[in-house]
């Protein structure tokens, strides 16, 4: 079989969990497995975090849905809530939470009859400009659901910009908006994504939402001490698929962008952008090679790419290649990193291997 593989450490993804609890242990964390949890398999994520996680929070019903069908029994939060009128008895059936960011999603709840009232997460646009109300509205929708038979509890929620950023100007502005509104309202609160989980306790409320953090990527700028307690959940796994010997000058690949600088050892790895690995990767882009860091060498294609492995002594067909995660040897090449030389972001990679990678979870955890 083809040696390409994404290999889910659940283990990895427990410690990540239970990093964001500790950064936040006045606050409950919803595990956002939104997308099929970044890429890493929705329903195997649940399952490995049913007995830690309080709730769940994934972007639509379709991914809710999934999520119930494979006996996941939590609540699981609608973080864009419904996105028309009759998803609303299966919200009721199925015990879902809903985020609620629009006016006609406000009418409709009103109009509403279920046989349990929703918890609602009413969502607040601080500055993020893409969904909710204005803080000005945000009150008088609130008094108005908190007096619908229709509606079980109630919580402000709102998203950060720029929570990851060095300079945090945007996000006390951000903060000051929605501190005074709770407090006009005695409400409670779920602000926190990954990086307002990791360094901005200001922002830990009732509940938090940490996301791309559980899968071992670092949002924060600048890594901080705890970040770097953060354990990579997957490893893109390959190996090498043939070997060849350049002479100096002699170019590798698709327009010959890469020439040897010396004679030169270049291995085939099985992955291309057909996998979901980035196309956009630059020479020089690292992978581990037996462990040991090698440069790609030429551009990436559909089904493969090559690898300069001249300084690497061991290196044969057979070989294990980490595109990003962890090494036999232990060694730890982030995707993070990989995302900064694709002139990309962590979640883009992770979200983008596709289903020809197949994803292989650790035994103990499964």
């Amino acid at each position: 079989m083809r040696p390409l593989v994404a290999e889910i450490d659940l283990d990895a993804l427990r410690h990540n969990y239970q990093l964001a609890c500790r950064c936040a242990p006045q606050s409950r964390s919803v595990a956002v497995i939104k997308a099929d949890a970044y890429g890493h398999g929705a329903l195997a994520c649940a399952r490995a975090l049913e007995s830690l996680a309080p709730a769940f929070a994934v972007a639509c019903i379709e991914e809710a849905l999934t999520l119930r069908e494979g006996g996941i029994t939590q609540p699981i939060v609608l973080l864009e809530g419904i996105f028309t009128a009759d998803e609303l008895p299966l919200v009721d059936a199925h015990g879902f939470w809903i985020a609620v960011h629009s006016q006609w999603q406000v009418d409709a709840l009103l109009a509403a009859s279920p046989d349990q009232p929703i918890p609602v997460w009413l969502k607040v646009d601080s500055g993020m400009h893409r969904l909710g109300f204005a803080p000005h509205e945000a009150e008088g929708i609130w008094r108005q659901l908190k007096a619908a038979p229709s509606v079980a509890t109630l919580h402000l929620m709102s998203h950060f910009s720029s929570a990851d950023a060095q300079d945090n100007r945007y996000f006390n502005q951000q903060m000051e908006q929605l501190q005074a509104l709770a407090s006009a309202l005695d409400a409670p609160l779920c602000l926190a994504n990954s990086p307002a989980t990791l360094a901005w306790s200001v922002a830990h409320g009732d509940w938090n939402r940490p996301g791309v953090m559980l899968y071992g990527s670092d949002p924060l700028e600048v890594a901080n001490e705890v970040t770097q307690q953060l354990q990579p959940v997957m490893t893109l796994r390959s190996k090498i698929i043939a070997l060849r010997e350049l002479e100096e000058g002699e170019p590798v690949g698709y327009g010959g962008r890469w020439r040897a600088p010396r004679r030169s050892r270049i291995a085939v790895v099985a992955c291309g952008y057909g996998d979901g690995y980035d196309r956009h990767a630059v020479d020089g882009t690292p992978v581990l090679v037996n462990g040991q860091r090698c440069p790609i060498a030429g551009k990436v294609s559909m089904d493969m790419l090559t690898v300069d492995v001249t300084d690497v002594s061991d290196a044969a067909i057979g070989s294990d290649v980490v595109l990003w995660g962890r090494a036999q040897n232990g060694e730890v090449l982030r995707v993070d990193e990989i995302a900064r030389y694709c002139d990309t972001i962590s979640y883009t990679l992770l979200t983008g291997v596709l289903p020809r990678a197949p994803r292989r979870y650790n035994e103990r955890s499964v």
